[in-house]
């Protein structure tokens, strides 16, 4: 088990469920990403930038999302208040799986 599997077993199984399809994902859409535990956080690298995801009470939040001005109106309504950079996606939603990949996808561009 890697330090990311590790990070993921700690939590309650539905939890769980989330964060191996969230992890998913950057594989999906770069499949040669290299993930580690930067900030006690699951990091991807996308480019020359990392993406992090950490699971809380209530939300999953992902970071940083910023600088991408041609989805900022989807990306909006998932914007933690008083933030610039940090998306929560509440456990009681579903995930919003296409427009995580397009973030994967600009920010590996950036």
């Amino acid at each position: 088990m890697n330090e990311v599997e590790n990070y993921i077993s700690q939590f309650k199984p539905e939890i769980q469920s989330r964060l191996e399809i969230l992890r998913q994902l950057f594989f999906e859409v770069l499949p040669d990403t290299e993930e580690s535990i930067r900030y006690k956080m699951p990091a991807f690298k996308v480019g020359k930038h990392h993406l992090y995801f950490a699971a809380y009470k209530r939300h999953i939040g992902f970071y940083p999302v910023y600088g991408l001005p041609e989805i900022e109106e989807e990306v909006s309504k998932y914007r933690a208040k008083k933030t610039k950079d940090s998306l929560h996606f509440m456990l009681d939603n579903p995930l919003p799986i296409e427009l995580i990949k397009k973030i994967i996808t600009l920010k590996s561009k950036l």
